[in-house]
């Protein structure tokens, strides 16, 4: 088999050729938790002295980056347990992913559920909506009534869905239970906002609520802009592949409906590989400690354009999806 001829390739070939990397690792794993969580706290311990110091604010607020980048790398160890591939253990993987639901402030079976129907919606026109940023196509978007026109293109806007959109998800709409949430769900959000105001209690007992809220808020907001830009870039991008359901096929979404995000190394240790975006769509059960490795000995994987940091920050003006010429576009291409 010709690892390099992709479109001859069904899924099930592309996932047998990666399934020697679905097999985590406790090694790495245990070393990913400690070069992780490990300058996590002690960054919030140097922060919370600074700030006690009467350091100057505007003299700290440095810091709060490594911080998120490595709160950001938290959340790419809770999405492998969500995908019980972080640890060989069901029960391990669901532990830490409920821990490190609390530090980012996510219902671990909640945002589990969401995320796997993701999986099995990405790249589908008839099934956005869920785990997604929403989208229209041009058809859709001419339809709308203009208050609701304004209302989308406020939505697509960068400073609102990277900027108000993180924390209003993390901060609001996952504080509660939504239609369609089982038990499990349920109990997840329930259990992870008694231990934020647990977490929250003790840091008013300690350091004080002040202090706690001058690092926690800009370290979330920060995470999660970062979060949700790598969320969105990895699917919405020049040149990404969507369809109908009736057209959806599974190779040409995970190869081409999802991005070989290149970032500079320090940036791809900090997201934690989740840049190859493309590999962990075809078999989501690597860890991302392994998918670097998949990708290097994966032709086929190799054979997906990357998309650099500088060439992704033209998706920002990508806004609706042209069902005529199968592309996503710009609200000014509708003036042409």
């Amino acid at each position: 088999m010709d690892m390099n001829d992709t479109g001859k390739l069904s899924i099930q070939a592309l996932r047998t050729s990666l399934k020697p990397f679905a097999k985590p690792e406790l090694g790495p794993a245990v070393w990913q938790i400690a070069n992780t969580f490990l300058p996590y706290f002690g960054l919030w311990g140097l922060l919370i002295y600074l700030l006690k110091s009467a350091v100057p604010y505007y003299l700290v607020f440095p810091l709060f980056i490594p911080a998120a980048l490595l709160l950001v790398r938290i959340f790419i160890i809770f999405h492998d347990c969500a995908h019980s591939s972080f640890f060989a253990s069901h029960r391990a993987n669901t532990i830490l992913g409920y821990v490190s639901g609390f530090l980012t402030f996510t219902p671990f079976a909640y945002w589990q559920r969401t995320h796997l129907v993701h999986h099995g919606s990405y790249a589908n026109l008839d099934k956005r909506g869920v785990g997604d940023l929403w989208t229209l196509t041009v058809n859709e978007y001419r339809a709308l009534s203009p208050a609701k026109r304004l209302a989308y293109r406020l939505y697509r806007n960068p400073f609102v869905f990277l900027g108000v959109g993180p924390g209003y998800s993390f901060l609001v709409t996952q504080r509660f239970s939504h239609k369609g949430d089982g038990k499990r769900e349920r109990f997840s959000i329930m259990l992870t906002n008694v231990a934020i105001v647990l977490l929250i209690a003790l840091a008013g007992l300690t350091m004080g609520f002040r202090i706690y809220l001058m690092i926690q808020v800009p370290i979330m907001l920060i995470a999660g802009a970062v979060g949700v830009w790598l969320f969105y870039v990895q699917h919405q991008f020049e040149g990404v592949y969507w369809a109908h359901q009736d057209d959806w096929d599974p190779v040409k979404a995970a190869l081409d409906g999802s991005s070989y995000y290149k970032l500079p190394k320090v940036l791809q240790w900090f997201t934690g590989n989740i840049g190859q975006h493309h590999v962990h769509h075809v078999l989501p059960r690597i860890p991302n400690y392994r998918l670097q490795e998949s990708y290097d000995a994966t032709p086929a994987m190799q054979t997906v354009p990357p998309l650099t940091l500088l060439k992704s920050m033209g998706s920002l003006k990508l806004n609706l999806w042209d069902e005529e010429r199968h592309k996503l576009v710009s609200f000014a291409s509708l003036s042409g």
